[in-house]
């Protein structure tokens, strides 16, 4: 592995060091210095400062430091500063020995010469599921192991859709679903609500339509793809979305289908927690894809990372971490704290039997792609923002969907 020390960060990562601010993170003591002050401690970033010290992902990775036979040093970063701070340490030979990060970000951080291949640090990714592994892929290496993964659906809320007389099972595609929007307006109510903001976010929730269409990211501007946008401005057209879904984030989405007057909200994993407390009987729908069937909507969710080190003697400790971070019973243990199904399919099923809640997540995930998959890797951001900014023309009435998606495609170029 002696190779990995010849590595120099590219200019387009440098770049991104250069804009690094100062933000301070959440840390379980000392500075946010990558390197333990001896061999003897092993440091590990992850962007989930919401888990102090005594809670139970804290103390997984105590627990998994002491099987290795080291401690563990941890900093929590948000997940906006997390990348920055990895590539200055990267640019300083300080990066952590294990490093949890969005799964998008893999690309970027693997092209910037940030992160060892599975094949290089021998981390064992058989078990994961490829349509989730794929997220951590570029070049045709693989860079980590997703430690779980979230995703969109439909929420439903069960009273509206009775009182409109539609029937969920009905639902098998996007004829269906338009159809059970115009009975639930004719019935007085709400019929759903999404996020189509200017940012990622509104790429993140416009992706499952896109790409349920059969569209490509590589070519915003086909047929499918303007069928699909030319859906949800039909929406906002007839009353059947609000067009606060212009402004709306996923969070202010989810705040209007809980006062109980939506039929559906597109929205994901982490408002499980908030449906159970909506006072109202709800279910969950996979996203249905044009024809039918469950489109493949993206997957939320980090990877288990292992980044260069100077000190290549680390590498073995590290990995024996990553392991035990990963294992059956850890990831069962990690998903259900923070709302994700479990990359494997051996941990869903035990998900599964402990809350059959989940058996619908379990089926989006399987069917879910990495926004960064097909080997889009870094050129994703730039197709991103200019898919948001041709959504937001189209709902706004500024532009049809075919000349705002032809307009994207044409900035792509």
């Amino acid at each position: 592995m002696n190779g990995f020390t010849g590595r120099r960060l590219t200019a387009a990562a440098l770049t991104v060091v250069a804009l690094t601010t100062g933000t301070a993170a959440c840390s379980s003591g000392g500075s946010s210095s990558a390197k333990g002050e001896d061999n003897g401690t092993y440091t590990i970033w992850d962007p989930y400062p919401q888990f102090a010290k005594g809670s139970a992902w804290a103390k997984l990775l105590d627990s998994c430091g002491s099987k290795a036979g080291v401690k563990i040093k941890r900093t929590a970063f948000d997940t906006s500063d997390l990348t920055n701070k990895v590539l200055l340490a990267a640019q300083q030979d300080n990066s952590p020995d294990v490093l949890i990060v969005d799964n998008p970000v893999v690309s970027t951080l693997a092209e910037a010469g940030v992160l060892t291949t599975t094949d290089d640090n021998k981390l064992d990714t058989s078990k994961a599921d490829p349509n989730l592994l794929a997220a951590g892929q570029s070049g045709g290496k693989t860079y980590g192991t997703p430690i779980g993964a979230n995703t969109l659906a439909l929420y439903y809320n069960k009273d509206v859709l009775k009182a409109a007389g539609v029937d969920v099972s009905s639902i098998k595609d996007w004829k269906s679903l338009t159809a059970a929007l115009d009975k639930v307006k004719k019935a007085g109510k709400k019929g759903i609500t999404f996020s189509a903001i200017g940012t990622e976010e509104g790429s993140f929730q416009f992706l499952p339509w896109f790409w349920g269409s059969g569209a490509k990211l590589t070519e915003l501007d086909s047929a499918q793809g303007e069928s699909a946008l030319a859906l949800w401005s039909d929406w906002l057209k007839k009353g059947y979305a609000p067009n606060s879904v212009i402004n709306n984030t996923q969070t202010t989405s989810w705040q209007e289908f809980a006062t109980g007057d939506y039929a559906f909200a597109e929205n994901g994993t982490w408002q499980l927690a908030n449906a159970e407390k909506s006072g109202f009987d709800y279910g969950v729908l996979p996203i249905p894809a044009s024809a039918g069937g469950n489109a493949a909507a993206p997957t939320g969710g980090e990877f288990v990372t292992l980044p260069v080190q100077g000190d290549t003697g680390r590498y073995t400790t590290a990995q024996k971490l990553v392991t035990c971070l990963t294992s059956t019973d850890n990831l069962y243990a990690t998903d259900t704290t923070l709302s994700y199904v479990a990359p494997t399919t051996e941990v869903q099923d035990k998900q599964v039997a402990a809350d059959a809640k989940l058996k619908p997540w379990v089926e989006a995930v399987k069917a879910a792609r990495g926004r960064t998959s097909d080997d889009l890797g870094t050129k994703y951001p730039k197709i991103s923002e200019q898919m948001w900014k041709a959504v937001q023309s189209a709902l706004s009435g500024a532009k049809s969907p075919k000349d705002a998606l032809s307009a994207a495609q044409d900035a792509v170029k």
